[in-house]
């Protein structure tokens, strides 16, 4: 049960003993006169309907809040990553940074990536990747992976995106994420990861990008990396 739920269960208690505490007072004026009414001014039922109807406008206004605070707690959010961070799996693939230009499309800078041979595996095997391992906030699930990027043709691009998490023992990556959708469009373009559900209490996480190059002049620039993140409560 969350924080808001409790909060929103103990205002309904205490209305329920505001309720209660009016009807004994109701019960005990009832003996002081025949007509039930203690003296002095004002009538004390119609006090009482006050007090709740106050108490129950209270009731509805604080239900709105939780409800709308846990449809926000819902929804995913975007955070944004140091793609320069990002790391060669292997020696064919190399990774360079320029703060002026890219040398790609309007040249604006980032993480440019190539590669010394052909196709999307190392010889003789093994995925051709960059990756880094992730800081996620506490109390958030990964969702999916934003990138951004652009290529100088569509025969060199990003082949899959893996999310990867340390098991217990630490001797195991289990593979929570494995989009194998080729980003063909040569950009500048952002796109989402399929999504997925990742426990980041569970484990480290690392993230894998997989790239295909078709000739050996073609480059693939990293402009933007982010995670999409959903709280796991309030």
């Amino acid at each position: 049960m969350t924080n808001l739920r409790r909060t929103f269960y103990a205002a309904t208690v205490a209305g329920s003993l505001l309720l209660g505490s009016a009807a004994v007072g109701l019960a005990a004026q009832a003996q002081r006169g025949n007509s039930g009414l203690p003296p002095g001014p004002g009538n004390p039922i119609a006090a009482v309907y006050d007090q709740v109807k106050l108490l129950n406008d209270q009731v509805k206004a604080l239900s709105a809040r939780v409800t709308l605070l846990e449809n926000a707690g819902n929804q995913t959010a975007t955070m944004w990553i140091n793609h320069l961070d990002l790391v060669p799996g292997g020696a064919e693939v190399q990774t360079l940074y320029s703060s002026t230009s890219s040398g790609v499309g309007g040249g604006l800078s980032g993480l440019i990536v190539m590669s010394t041979t052909l196709g999307e595996t190392f010889t003789p095997t093994g995925n051709k990747v960059i990756e880094k391992g992730l800081d996620v906030p506490p109390n958030y699930n990964i969702t999916g992976v934003r990138i951004c990027y652009e290529s100088t043709s569509a025969g060199s691009f990003i082949s899959q995106v893996r999310l990867s998490q340390l098991g217990n023992p630490p001797s195991v990556a289990n593979v929570i994420l494995d989009d194998a959708t080729d980003l063909t469009n040569v950009g500048p373009v952002c796109v989402n990861s399929a999504a997925t559900a990742v426990d980041t209490s569970l484990g480290a996480v690392r993230l894998s990008l997989r790239v295909n190059f078709g000739s050996l002049t073609d480059k693939i620039v990293i402009r933007g990396l982010g995670l999409l993140l959903q709280r796991t409560h309030l």
